[in-house]
C-alpha cells in the first residue's frame, strides 16, 4: 500500500486539531496516555499497528485510508469539500433547538461574548465573499453551536444583538449549503434565519434572510413561491426605508431583494416579470451611484448586469448573455467579491454551452476557478457543466476541461 510522505503522526495531530480536541481528550478516548499521543504526533513513536490505527480513525471521525495519506474519492457537493464528520454536524446543529433553554440544558453551556462572535462572523463572512467554502462550513459548526446560547446567556452585549449575529450565521448556512447542493438543509437555516432576525431590532437584516429563504425554495424548484415571496418584501421595504430618502444599505437589500427575485422568474419562464424587475433594480442601483457591498449584497450597477446576464442564461438565451457580458467594465467586475465573480464566470460557461462555444466554455470554467477555486471544486452545478462538456463536445474536450475534470475526480 502506498502511502504520503507526510508521517502519519503529522496527519493524526492535524485531524486531532481540526476536531477540537486537546492531546489529553484525544488520549482517553482511545485509551492512550497524553505522552504516547505527543510522541506519535511527533514522529518519535512509530504507528505501524493496523488496529490502533483503526480505533484512531473511528474516534476522529475519518477514514483509516486518510490517516495513511489516501483520500478516499467523494462524490459532488458538500462531501467534495467537507468530510462526513463536519457534514453530520452541521446537520445536527440545525437540528437542535437551543432555545428550548432549561429544557436543554443550553442555558448551562458556556456562552461567548458578543464581540468575540461578531468576529467570528465578520470572518466568516470574509470567507464566503472569497468562495472558501470548506472554511466557511467548520466556522459554521461553531457558530451554529456558540451563537443560540448567546442568545440566552449574552455576555458584552443584549439577547436582540446576539439574534443579530445568529440570523447572519444562518443566511451564510444557507447560502453555502444552497451552492453545495443541500437545499432542504438550506431552506431550514433560511427559515431559521427569519425568526432569529424578528427577534433583533434590525429590519434590513429580516430582508436579506427573506432573500434567502426565497433562494433556498428557488433550489426547491419553487419558483413562483421564490418569486413572489422576493416581490412581496422588497415592496414592504420600499414602503418603510426607500421611497423618501433610502440609505445605501436600505437600497442594497431592497435592490438585493429584486435581483433575487428575476432569477426566479427566469426559472419560472416569466421574461416579461424578470426585465420589469431587473430595470427595477437597475434604478435603484443609479441612485446608490456605485457598487457596493452592504450587508453582503454586492449589489450596485455592476452586480444587476451579472445578474440580467444570468437571468438571460436561465432563459436559454446564451448569446444575449454573452452580449451583456461584453459590455461590462472589466475594472468594476474585478472589484467585485471573488465568489460573485466566479459565479459569473460559471454563468458565461453555461451561456457558452448553450451556443456551442465549447472553447469559450472552457476558458470560462478556468477562470471561474481561479477566480475562487471552491466554486467549481465544490459546487454540483460546476461539476455538472464539466461532465456536460465532457460528454458532448466534439473531437477532444477543451484542455482546461480536461483538466478541471481530474482536479473534481470526475472522468469521461
Amino acid at each position: 500500500m502506498e502511502v504520503a510522505e507526510e508521517p502519519i503522526g503529522r496527519r493524526v495531530a492535524q485531524w486531532r486539531q481540526r476536531r477540537g480536541m486537546s492531546q489529553q481528550v484525544f488520549a482517553d478516548r482511545i485509551g492512550k496516555s497524553k505522552s504516547w499521543v505527543d510522541k506519535v504526533e511527533r514522529g518519535v513513536r512509530r504507528l505501524d499497528k493496523y488496529s490502533v490505527i483503526c480505533d484512531i480513525a473511528q474516534v476522529l471521525g475519518v477514514d483509516t485510508s486518510q490517516l495513511m495519506g489516501r483520500e478516499p474519492q467523494r462524490q459532488p457537493g458538500l462531501s467534495s469539500c467537507l468530510d462526513q464528520a463536519e457534514v453530520e454536524s452541521i446537520r445536527q446543529s440545525l437540528e437542535r433547538y437551543e432555545r428550548l433553554g432549561i429544557f436543554l440544558q443550553a442555558a448551562s453551556l458556556d456562552s461567548k461574548p458578543i464581540p468575540e462572535l461578531k468576529k467570528t462572523v465578520a470572518y466568516t463572512w470574509a470567507a464566503m465573499e472569497k468562495g472558501h467554502y470548506p472554511v466557511v462550513a467548520r466556522s459554521l459548526i461553531e457558530l451554529l453551536r456558540a451563537t443560540p446560547i448567546a442568545q440566552e446567556n449574552p455576555i458584552d452585549g443584549t439577547a436582540a444583538e446576539a439574534s443579530e449575529i445568529l440570523t447572519q450565521v444562518y443566511q451564510i448556512a444557507s447560502s453555502v449549503l444552497r451552492k453545495l447542493g443541500e437545499p432542504q438543509l438550506a431552506w431550514l437555516a433560511a427559515d431559521r434565519s427569519i425568526s432569529a432576525a424578528q427577534r433583533g431590532n434590525d429590519p434590513l437584516l429580516a430582508g436579506t434572510a427573506t432573500a434567502r429563504v426565497a433562494n433556498s425554495l428557488r433550489a426547491l424548484g419553487r419558483h413562483q413561491a421564490a418569486l413572489d415571496l422576493n416581490v412581496q418584501v422588497a415592496h414592504g421595504l420600499m414602503a418603510e426605508h426607500v421611497a423618501d430618502e433610502p440609505t445605501p444599505q436600505a437600497l442594497s437589500v431592497y435592490g438585493f431583494l429584486l435581483l433575487q427575485g428575476a432569477m426566479a422568474a427566469a426559472l419560472a419562464g416569466e421574461s416579461a416579470t424578470c426585465k420589469d424587475l431587473l430595470d427595477s433594480a437597475d434604478i435603484a442601483a443609479q441612485r446608490m451611484g456605485d457598487d457596493g457591498n452592504y450587508y453582503w449584497t454586492s449589489f450596485g450597477p455592476t452586480n444587476v448586469a451579472l445578474h440580467r446576464a444570468a437571468a438571460h442564461v436561465e432563459l436559454g438565451e446564451g448569446r444575449a448573455a454573452l452580449a451583456v457580458h461584453a459590455q461590462i467594465n472589466p475594472a468594476k467586475l474585478n472589484d467585485l467579491v471573488a465568489e460573485r465573480r466566479a459565479h459569473h464566470y460559471l454563468d458565461m460557461a453555461r451561456a457558452c454551452v448553450q451556443i456551442g462555444d465549447w472553447s469559450k466554455a472552457g476558458k470560462a470554467l478556468s477562470l471561474a476557478h481561479r477566480t475562487a477555486h471552491s466554486e467549481v471544486r465544490c459546487r454540483p452545478v460546476a461539476h455538472s457543466l464539466i461532465d456536460h462538456i465532457l460528454h458532448h463536445s466534439k473531437g477532444s474536450s477543451p484542455p482546461e476541461v480536461m483538466a478541471l475534470a481530474e482536479q473534481c475526480g470526475l472522468t469521461k
